[in-house]
Order: C-alpha cells, then sequence, then structure tokens
C-alpha cells in the first residue's frame, strides 16, 4: 500500500492517537525493512489547528521530517478548514469571527 488511513471518518470513533501510534510504528517498522515509505493519513475528528499540530507533532517524531509531506503525509479532516480560517482571521484582526461570517463556516 501506498498510504493508511485510521478510519473513513463516518464512525462514532475515528482517529485515536494511541491507534496511530501503533499504524505509524508498522509504517516505520515496514521502512526499515524494505526501504519502502508507506504514507499515513488520520481522518476524522480532527477539527482544530491546535489539534492538527498534534497530529503533525505524531507524525515527526515517529517518522521524521520526510514525512512531513502531502505525498505521505495528509489529515482527512474537512471540518479543520474552518477553525484555520477563523485562526488566520483572528491573526489579522485581533478578533475571532463567528463561524457563519466565513464562507466556509
Amino acid at each position: 500500500s501506498d498510504f493508511i488511513k485510521t478510519s473513513t471518518g463516518k464512525e462514532a470513533v475515528n482517529a485515536t492517537y494511541p491507534v496511530a501510534i501503533v499504524m505509524v510504528r508498522a509504517i516505520r517498522d515496514y521502512f526499515l525493512r524494505t526501504g519502502h515509505k508507506v504514507g499515513f493519513k488520520p481522518a476524522g475528528g480532527i477539527r482544530t489547528a491546535q489539534e492538527s499540530l498534534v497530529w503533525l507533532t505524531l507524525i515527526k517524531e515517529e517518522l521524521g521530517n520526510d514525512w512531513l509531506c502531502p505525498r505521505l503525509f495528509r489529515l482527512g479532516a474537512s471540518s479543520l478548514l474552518a477553525d484555520i480560517e477563523r485562526q488566520i482571521y483572528h491573526y489579522v484582526t485581533g478578533q475571532y469571527a463567528a463561524y457563519n461570517e466565513l464562507p466556509m463556516a
């Protein structure tokens, strides 16, 4: 496989850190044995920019900088975009926008 994914994001329990750690360590072990890099996509339940930073840190710590690229790491987080927009709005204006003030909200 070129990529593995935690879930479809449609289940009650989606991307969890304990399961992700097992999966990324399996990716690392496979790479060390074969030299083939497999990508990882946590999906479901990632809703904030802060949560996405935790996932980036997990990948960096367990797999290294090589995996911090779209070819090997993606977030399955359709609701994340609205929070990123709110964070940028806050950075520019000093205030948080209401969810209904942004196009993706």
